[in-house]
């Protein structure tokens, strides 16, 4: 049993599927446009901030000519230098904060709606989609991926508009002063941008994605190796069992090595033309040579050795981001990938079922084109009934009772209920009229109430206390820490049976007229069992019940049975007349029973062993004190 949040979708419940009017593969784009008016608020702040922040250095810069100049100072002029300088700095200051404040708050409201549109999107792929990725790959999407968008809202507008606007403003100005020590200055510029292109080449994107790719492959390899650690730990192979993920973490720390080989002399060649010793060296060599042959001014050097360090401090600040930069690009390019996965189609106009007999016209159903796994099944299940499908392990069983709920589509044929082609029902219409529990449940980290009452939030507390106590479940949850108001997961936990009752009480209470229920008693004891098969033989009524079963109580008590075998139908007919036949389903039938036979004789000879061991030793220490006694009394006799 697995407990999951409240916000998560259980698979075995019968809520609506999400909103079918939504956009059928909404883009990053798309996504972005309802938040173009704060990115827009935080340009234009960061625009503001980007020109005010140079003031204070222009300040200095005039200042320090007024104060280099023959002519004597004007200390009005100065005292309105420093007034402006300073009143740039709180306007910097004010708009950076103003722009940063925003960009957060839009970044979260926009991961909200990232992490909202895969939910919706998950929910409406097939699970087939599901069966070809790993759980850690799809967590890695919605959880990491979806962080990594953080620099591309929070911080990529306002480092752009700042690698833009400042260098702008500052070649202006800089070029009024002297347009050759201007070129000169821009020299540091130039290198950086001339070696971008070199982290961008072929090979340094096909590292980085074999690195992403070792991220997804860590990541399910953990997920398994923790899922399954009990196994591992039952059957002492953990050697086996950490093999997958070393070989994730060796192919990681290979990738990740050769990524770093090639980037670190780009990345340290970068840091060194942008650094503010390579920048002053430059204008420095620039101000020697202009300088004694009188083309420049000695206070005119003054201005390029403060914005020359501002003509590079933004783009250093983007190089220093551009490998979350890029992550974030390739997150975005993974969400959409995802986002765009095709989802089962919905009809334009749904159609309403007309009863809720259940058809299986020629069905065949293939996970993979060259290998189908049902062939041509023909079946009815009438209101008023209970069918039980059974066969071996892989005769498509499970594959079979999919198909209702709508988690395949069959490749070939149709599945009809109420005489309409479930292609043709809206999926709210489907799972208002299909209420299923499989062998593995999933309950919310919520209260048992709310587990419940899932389908039919609006329950009132009897009618859900009426459902446990169908399924058996009432008087176990009155044991809970604070019964129907303990939170799974939390305050408590329910083993595999008793979760499998909740499952069976929420599906109770949702009153489908269909219910399906694979294996649904697998963990629950034999009177559990018995009192949930007279539940839904009081319950039956008009419902279309259809079962997977494997135990031989529940074949006896199916109005009709199905037995399946390499995915085509071989028998059916009720139980009675199936044994009659004594065909295939008989055999299957006397292989159940001399199975469970053999079992308990097993079970019997091993407890007739241990007990006949231990009635050994007990009778052993029995006699040793008459043995004892007796040798005593021998040997005194004998003196």
């Amino acid at each position: 049993m697995t407990t999951i949040d409240l916000a998560e979708a259980s698979n075995q419940t019968t809520t609506p599927a999400p909103d079918v009017d939504s956009p059928a593969e909404p883009s990053a784009a798309k996504l972005l446009r309802p938040f173009a008016g704060g990115f827009a608020a935080v340009v234009v702040l960061q625009i503001i901030g980007a020109v005010a922040g140079l003031a204070p250095l222009l300040a200095v810069v005039e200042l320090g000519r007024t104060l280099l100049s023959p002519n004597p100072v004007d200390h009005d002029h100065v005292r309105m230098i420093v007034l402006a300088g300073a009143g740039g700095m709180f306007v910097r200051l004010l708009c950076t904060a103003a722009s940063s404040g925003i960009g957060h708050r839009l970044d979260g409201r926009v991961q909200l709606a990232f992490r909202r549109h895969l939910a919706a999107r998950l929910g409406r792929v097939p699970i087939g989609w599901f069966s070809r990725r790993g759980s850690g790959e799809l967590a890695k999407i919605v959880g990491k991926d979806v962080d990594a968008v953080h620099p591309l809202i929070a911080h990529t507008p306002g480092e752009l508009v700042a690698a833009f606007v400042v260098p702008l403003v500052s070649l202006i100005y800089l070029f009024t002063v002297d347009w050759r020590l201007t070129l000169i200055t821009l020299i540091p510029v130039v290198l950086a941008v001339a070696l971008v292109p070199l982290m961008m080449t072929p090979t340094r994107l096909r590292e980085q994605k074999h690195f992403d790719a070792g991220m997804g492959r860590i990541a399910s390899a953990t997920v398994e190796f923790v899922q399954g650690i009990s196994v591992v730990k039952a059957f002492g192979s953990g050697e086996r069992a950490h093999r997958r993920f070393r070989t994730a973490t060796d192919d990681f720390a290979d990738s990740f090595l050769r990524m770093v080989h090639g980037l670190a002399g780009i990345g340290a060649a970068m840091q060194v033309v942008l650094s503010p010793p390579f920048v002053l060296l430059v204008v420095l060599l620039g101000g020697a040579v202009l300088i004694p042959s009188g083309s420049l001014a000695p206070a005119d050097l003054l201005p390029f050795l403060l914005l020359g360090l501002g003509l590079t401090a933004p783009v250093a600040a983007l190089g220093h981001g551009f490998d979350d930069l890029q992550a974030a690009q390739r997150a975005v390019g993974r969400i959409r990938d995802v986002l765009a996965v095709p989802s089962l189609p919905e009809p334009a106009r749904p159609t309403a079922p007309r009863g809720h007999r259940v058809e299986l016209r020629d069905v065949r159903f293939g996970y993979e084109a060259e290998h189908e796994v049902l062939r041509g099944i023909d079946l009815v299940l009438e209101p008023g009934t209970v069918t039980a499908i059974v066969g071996p392990s892989g005769s498509g069983k499970s594959t079979l009772v999919q198909l209702l709920p709508r988690f395949y589509d069959p490749t070939h044929g149709s599945v009809r209920l109420g005489g309409v082609d479930l292609r043709a029902l809206g999926s709210r219409e489907l799972y208002r009229t299909v209420s299923f529990v499989f062998q593995d449940v999933r309950l919310l980290r919520a209260s048992v109430a709310d587990n419940i009452a899932l389908a039919v939030p609006q329950a009132d507390r009897d009618a859900v206390v009426r459902a446990a106590r169908l399924a058996n479940i009432h008087d176990r949850i009155l044991e809970l820490p604070r019964g129907y108001e303990t939170v799974i997961g939390a305050d408590a936990g329910l083993s595999g049976g008793e979760a499998q009752r909740i499952a069976l009480a929420r599906a109770l209470l949702a009153d489908a007229p269909v219910l399906v229920l694979d294996e649904a008693t697998a963990f629950a004891d034999p009177q559990t069992e018995q009192a949930v098969r007279r539940a839904l033989t009081t319950l039956k009524g008009d419902r279309t019940i259809l079962v997977i079963a494997h135990r031989l109580e529940t074949i006896a008590d199916a109005d009709a049975v199905v037995l399946l075998e390499n995915g085509s139908i071989v028998e059916r007919g009720s139980p009675v007349e199936l044994l009659a036949r004594d065909g295939k389903f008989a055999d299957f039938w006397r292989s159940q029973r001399s199975a469970r036979t053999d079992d308990i004789e097993t079970l019997g000879g091993v407890l007739r062993r241990e007990l006949g061991a231990w009635g050994g030793r007990r009778n052993a220490t029995t006699r040793r004190p008459a043995d004892v006694a007796d040798r005593t009394s021998r040997g005194g006799e004998s003196r």
